[in-house]
């Protein structure tokens, strides 16, 4: 039997997955009416969001493009391959760049660097064959004014040999080089003409490709440009009007921004007026128009669930202490006040009766896991259980080493949960889970699979969350009735992307490191110095001080020149630093391998502790000074910041020397400049941002990040910003979205970002 309770305002809400049941679907009114002893529900006619010629639109517009005239089975199948299935889809497939065929010119006017049209008759056309043994394809075009040639590098020889006669009369179209002092055309477009045909007249006829400023759309193998071009324009001619614009003028005009028709008709359509430089660097009203779409849009989905979230009943803990207060006697050193001021702040949410959904960005070295763990103390002390899920198992080991170690000795229940494990054991920890006599869960992915029951889970904590998409995190809420959630971060987030990622979330920053630790100095050295650097280490050694070693392999790859982490620790044991103790740390080694290994190192019975990016995160050594990262050319901006942090933790002056073969491509070069300009996380990640873009910043796995088809949260940070303050204006001024403008932009948002967002249970 079902049981719906009313919540503080008074409403009844029926959960999504019980609609069905009742046959009505998310968004409709309802009536309720006693029956006896029962009551029952009824669906209520509502006056519909959109009008009959609106919804007929609505239809045209998810149109699928095999329907549109001329494209065939073959045209259909390429186009997919570019995402292009409806109508809509074309009309959102934007021009990459745009060319001026606005003049025929003479081939003695054509200009280097310019795409540019003119016309001519082939002289000749043949396989040229160089030197090297490399063939090519070769036309002489001729007019009244010289001659060009024109190449192809990868054509079908036959096939060009049987279109390319001599004597051919054409129109073509391409960019202008220089080779020597010859002018060339690469892979033309070619418009055939017949004997005695009137060119102006020809072009006049075929608005498509001439007379104007066309656009260049993007491609897949065996779909050409004019062809595409054709297609484009018959969705725009039957379809662009029926695309309705969700936004009203009053909110986009103040901003100085087009509605959504317009903007689309500019870019696939533009006007002459607007110089083509503007439009190929993607800066013309239109574009800017359209990257604020996008982000309003993605930003009022955040809001609402934000508006959301402090509408539903969570749990009101209440700080007794029980714990909390003998952890800080336990720990070894006092929280800094960026940790009070960040404690005070969760505790203040967990206090109040609404879900937690905070977001904790610390550098690394600033103290989250301690922060962390009190806040799962609170839990704890409440009867509550606590899930801390991290992206990997040596990440979720990490944890669990420094969570147990202080849990136990208050008598918390710690347990670890990953992927990994297996037969009796997984299933002794399955059974502590569910029976509730794990207080603390610390685990990967595996922590919200079905199979997975919390007796009673009260605050679920997700580590690095920008490596966990947002339905991830709603797995995860759904593992209690509705606990507090708690994320963190040690990869500093620029703040475009955390409105981007973590619009829903309230933002704490620990922003000061603990005290006694000291600037590291970084230097990169190339192989020559190599000798210097295992002077330095022996040095520090010497001092009573540890180093670390670090490679990108465990073992040598037979396709790679880097070396590798097991045969690089031999080496240095045997031939470069016989007299000191050398450890190995990777990996593929078993938890209780490494735990002993990074016991050993931090109680100094290892010098040297060789390893491979494991030790990323987790381990806390103020003794150990020096950091040698091989081959740092390899790694990743946040990476090798990550890296570093774990030198500097002590009192003593501390360096990380990034040592590289010198063979650096530029953004390898960029990279290893800022790391030797700056120890600051947050200057590090706008940098690692620029550099790599939001998709490679995130790692490939990301799933949280929205795709956006015209918005870059690099170069319009500043859309984003009035994106996001117009979207949560909105919702303050039009909670719940009810107004009749209001039901559209949310009938709109749940089309685009629905599921994305998990917004279902809010329509």
């Amino acid at each position: 039997m079902l049981e719906i309770k009313l919540d503080h305002t008074g409403s009844l809400t029926i959960p999504p997955e019980e609609l069905s049941k009742f046959g009505l679907n998310s968004g409709d009114t309802v009536r309720i009416e006693a029956d006896g002893e029962l009551f029952v529900i009824r669906k209520l006619h509502q006056k519909p969001v959109f009008s009959l010629q609106e919804t007929i639109s609505r239809k045209n517009i998810e149109t699928e493009i095999r329907f549109i005239r001329g494209v065939g089975p073959k045209l259909v199948e390429l186009l997919a391959k570019k995402g292009i299935r409806t109508v809509e889809d074309a009309l959102f497939c934007l021009p990459v760049r745009y060319e001026d065929r606005r003049q025929l010119v003479s081939i003695r006017q054509l200009q280097p660097g310019a795409v540019q049209v003119f016309t001519g008759k082939i002289i000749s056309a043949e396989i040229v064959s160089t030197k090297s043994g490399r063939r090519f394809f070769e036309a002489l075009l001729s007019d009244d004014s010289g001659t060009v040639l024109l190449k192809w590098f990868n054509a079908n020889p036959v096939w060009m040999k049987r279109t390319w006669k001599t004597g051919r009369l054409g129109i073509f179209t391409g960019e202008v080089t220089i080779y020597g002092n010859q002018r060339e055309v690469h892979h033309p477009e070619v418009e055939w003409l017949e004997d005695g045909a009137d060119i102006l007249a020809v072009m006049a006829a075929d608005p498509v490709n001439f007379g104007r400023i066309i656009p260049i759309y993007p491609l897949t193998e065996g779909l050409h440009q004019k062809a595409m071009r054709k297609v484009m324009r018959q969705v725009l001619d039957s379809f662009l009007s029926d695309l309705l614009n969700p936004l009203s003028l009053s909110l986009l005009e103040p901003l100085n921004y087009l509605p959504l028709r317009d903007s689309l008709e500019q870019l696939h359509l533009p006007s002459s007026d607007i110089p083509i430089n503007i439009l190929n660097q993607g800066r013309t009203k239109a574009h800017r128009s359209l990257a604020f779409d996008e982000f309003f849009f993605w930003e009022l989905g955040l809001a609402l669930k934000k508006s959301g979230i402090s509408l539903e009943d969570g749990i009101a803990f209440q700080v007794n202490h029980l714990y909390t207060k003998e952890l800080v006697k336990l720990l070894p050193f006092q929280l800094t006040g960026a940790q009070r001021r960040v404690l005070s702040e969760i505790k203040a949410d967990m206090i109040s009766p609404h879900p937690m959904h905070r977001l904790v960005q610390g550098d690394v070295g600033s103290g989250k896991t301690v922060v962390a763990l009190m806040a799962a103390l609170v839990a704890v002390e409440n009867g509550y259980q606590v899930a801390i899920m991290a992206p990997t198992e040596i990440l979720a080991e990490q944890h669990w080493h420094n969570i147990h170690h202080w849990s136990e000795q208050l008598g918390v229940t710690v347990v670890l949960l990953t992927s990994g494990m297996k037969g009796k054991a997984k299933q002794q920890v399955l059974q502590q889970v569910a029976d509730g006599s794990a207080a603390i869960v610390i685990g990967t992915h595996a922590v919200i699979q079905d199979k997975v029951e919390f007796y009673r889970l009260g605050l679920g904590i997700v580590d690095e969350q920008h490596r966990f998409g947002v339905l991830q995190r709603s797995i995860l809420k759904k593992k209690g009735v509705n606990p507090d959630i708690l994320v963190m971060t040690a990869t500093p987030i620029p703040r475009t992307l955390a409105m981007t990622l973590f619009g829903d979330l309230s933002l704490s920053v620990i922003d000061e490191l603990p005290p006694g630790r000291t600037p590291i100095e970084t230097k990169v050295y190339f192989e020559n110095r190599r000798k210097l650097v295992y002077e330095q280490i022996e040095a520090e050694i010497r001092e009573g001080r540890q180093a670390y070693i670090i490679y990108p392999l465990v073992e040598e790859s037979e396709k790679s020149d880097l070396k590798s982490a097991t045969q690089m620790a031999e080496h240095l044991a045997n031939l470069v630093f016989p007299s000191f103790r050398t450890g190995l740390l990777h990996g593929r080694m078993k938890p209780d391998e490494k735990e002993a290994t990074m016991r050993s190192f931090k109680n100094r019975e290892l010098d040297i502790l060789v390893a491979t990016t494991v030790i990323e995160v987790g381990i806390d050594v103020p003794n150990a000074t020096y950091m040698l990262i091989e081959h740092a050319e390899r790694f990743g901006l946040s990476q090798l910041h990550q890296l570093r942090g774990r030198v500097g933790r002590g009192t003593h002056k501390s360096r990380c020397i990034l040592l590289t073969s010198g063979k650096l491509s530029e953004d390898a070069e960029k990279r290893l400049k800022v790391m030797e300009e700056t120890c600051d996380g947050f200057r590090i990640a706008e940098a690692d941002l620029e550099i790599r873009g939001p998709g490679d910043f995130l790692g490939t796995r990301q799933s949280g990040m929205p795709d956006f088809r015209v918005a870059s949260i690099l170069r319009d940070a500043s859309i984003l910003e009035q994106a996001r303050n117009s979207a949560f204006n909105l919702i303050e001024k039009d909670n719940g979205l009810k107004t009749a403008d209001g039901k559209r932009i949310k009938e709109e948002l749940l089309r685009r970002w629905g599921t994305r967002l998990e917004l279902a249970g809010i329509a």
